[in-house]
């Protein structure tokens, strides 16, 4: 059986002794003529979201070898000290701090200013528009476009790994549990 991740897999039930598929939804034949059901969470990257040109950054594989013995929470353990789940962490990390401290920042200058610097907040800047209100739109701007560049992030640099994670453990627990689903 061929998992939608290019993995060789088993338990679920989804396949045949020899390897065929059976047809139970959507499904694709790849260019080695396997065939592999879609996942709509490739859909979305697939879309053109990512930008033109840009290349998906390699991740390494969560699962090791599979322990026919594991239970359900050795194998979110193991999950967890995989080096792909370390990469996703890092990736989400390092966009998160410095976008939290800037934005902190952003908040306590605004409101610092205002109480401290009432002069230089009521200063106007065209007709009724003054300093106070232009940096209190501009709290809202900045909300909007650090929601914008963290959906951007993290579909760029973490989703297709953190997908491949979820369909790791989610192939690893089903093991678990004896191929249940």
């Amino acid at each position: 059986m061929q998992f939608s991740n290019g993995r060789a897999g088993g338990g679920d039930g989804s396949g045949t002794a020899d390897g065929h598929q059976e047809a139970r939804g959507p499904a694709s034949t790849d260019v080695s003529g396997d065939v592999r059901f879609d996942d709509p969470w490739y859909d979305a990257l697939a879309s053109g979201w990512g930008g033109a040109g840009q290349v998906a950054v390699p991740v390494p594989a969560a699962r090791q070898e599979q322990d026919d013995g594991a239970t359900a929470a050795e194998v979110y353990l193991e999950v967890q000290r995989s080096e792909a789940f370390r990469q996703v962490r890092g990736r989400y990390r390092r966009f998160v701090v410095p976008a939290t401290v800037a934005f902190f920042l952003w908040y306590v200058a605004y409101v610092v200013a205002a109480t401290a610097a009432p002069g230089l907040m009521a200063r106007p800047v065209a007709g009724a528009v003054n300093v106070g209100l232009l940096a209190g739109l501009g709290q809202f701007l900045s909300t909007f476009l650090l929601t914008w560049a963290y959906a951007r992030h993290a579909r760029l640099r973490r989703d297709r790994a953190a997908l491949e994670l979820r369909w790791d453990t989610q192939e690893l627990t089903r093991g678990a549990r004896g191929g249940a689903s």
